[in-house]
């Protein structure tokens, strides 16, 4: 850390030293770590597992990318063809330890980063970390993700459930559940497609409980993928988009509310902004339709082994699987400065600085209709130049000062600092 007595000059020369360093080897920080070496700027990634895109690997077997390959690579990489259009976990991961290999990341594993504070100096950032590491940068990028600590509701008498429960976090496959009954909790992407995939994987009984009724698309339509369509509409009016979405879900989609599953009466785009993102269909809407998936209602209690519904029905499971969701988990490491929202969620991303906290940058914390990797992708590239130009600013307020310097040095007759 600098001195605090040091000149002006040698302050920005060690805060242009420091490293930038990225928090989380997932999609998001590798992109920026790559974005920022392009613009020649040192950027170290600080991954908390023993390897990139951990997260990916914890995935369930039969996951794949939502988004196509084309619109899913990061920048400086394609992904490659053979991997399909609808890339695979695995092959994600694949991708993703090629990338970091290819662009020659400087990746540090093992180390977990629990607390980010100003430096004394004012002039960048101090990370604490594992083993009491103590590390100064000049502007960090937290890329920790939206799917950080799994979330199950505290339902009453939960502890006392008798059958398997667990977090879709800890879901592989079907293998363990083949012949049982089984009851999915929440209709998000994760739990629509772990409902199906129980179902192809030979479960006696599949039930999928949900809350709210979400909007289902069809991933690809006579070739057009979904996202195509997202990138399209993103910047348009929200009304203008909801009025659009209705007519073609209903072109797409059956009506599904003799099942359980009705249209939504918010509009598509509102319910985006929102936080809810439409489910993509990957077999659910046939499911559904051939009663091999049951629709129910909210979960709202465990009671003598039973599973208690909204409206007072009960139902037995042999076991239940949460896939209600994830925390940012984002309030001890930069809670204390303000950044985020009453949900926990930054209060900017991509390449804008929170007022109070100038270097500080946030990545994969939004969920665009758009594709995460795409935007992930963009917000990279921004960030990266948002860095470069702030970079530039400060050698020439550096060359500046030094100027000034060796004009009094001058006037006072005194040889100026080298």
């Amino acid at each position: 850390m600098a001195d605090s007595t040091a000149s002006p000059n040698l302050l920005a020369q060690n805060h242009a030293d420091r490293p930038v360093y990225v928090i989380g080897g997932g999609p998001g920080g590798l992109a920026a770590a790559y974005a920022l070496r392009a613009q020649g700027i040192r950027a170290v990634v600080l991954e908390k597992s023993d390897r990139v895109g951990a997260s990916w690997r914890r995935h369930y077997d039969r996951l794949h990318l939502h988004t196509t390959r084309r619109l899913s690579a990061l920048p400086g990489l394609a992904i490659p063809r053979r991997f399909g259009r609808w890339v695979s976990r695995d092959d994600v991961v694949r991708y993703l330890e090629k990338y970091a290999e290819v662009h020659e990341l400087e990746i540090v594993t093992g180390v977990e980063v629990s607390r980010i504070e100003r430096s004394a100096d004012g002039t960048g950032w101090l990370l604490h970390a594992t083993g009491g590491r103590e590390l100064t940068g000049r502007a960090v990028v937290v890329a920790t993700g939206t799917n950080h600590t799994p979330r199950i509701p505290d339902w009453p008498g939960r502890d006392a459930y008798t059958g398997d429960l667990v977090h879709a976090a800890d879901y592989r496959n079907a293998e363990p559940y083949a012949g049982r009954d089984v009851l999915v909790v929440g209709i998000g992407n994760t739990g629509a497609e772990i409902a199906v995939d129980l179902v192809e994987g030979g479960a006696s009984r599949v039930r999928l409980a949900v809350r709210t009724a979400p909007h289902i698309l069809r991933r690809s339509t006579a070739g057009w993928a979904a996202q195509y369509t997202g990138v399209l509409v993103r910047r348009l009016p929200v009304a203008l988009v909801d009025r659009l979405a209705g007519p073609v879900g209903r072109l797409s989609v059956p009506d599904l509310a003799a099942q359980g599953l009705p249209r939504p009466d918010t509009g598509l785009y509102s319910r985006v902004k929102e936080g809810s993102i439409p489910v993509q269909d990957v077999g659910l809407i046939d499911a559904v339709r051939k009663g091999r998936v049951e629709v129910v209602t909210a979960v709202e209690s465990f009671e003598d082994g039973k599973v208690v519904l909204a409206g007072g029905d009960r139902i037995g499971p042999d076991a239940v699987v949460a896939a209600t969701g994830y925390r940012r988990s984002l309030e001890q490491l930069v809670g204390h400065l303000g950044v985020l929202d009453a949900r926990g969620k930054p209060v900017v991303h991509g390449a804008d600085t929170p007022k109070d906290a100038p270097g500080l940058y946030f990545t994969g914390f939004t969920n665009p209709i758009s594709g995460m990797f795409r935007e992930m992708a963009i917000d990279a590239e921004k960030i990266a130049k948002a860095l470069a130009k702030e970079t530039r600013k400060e050698a020439r307020r550096a060359a500046r000062r030094e100027a000034k310097e060796a004009s009094k040095s001058a006037r006072k007759g005194v040889p100026a600092a080298s």
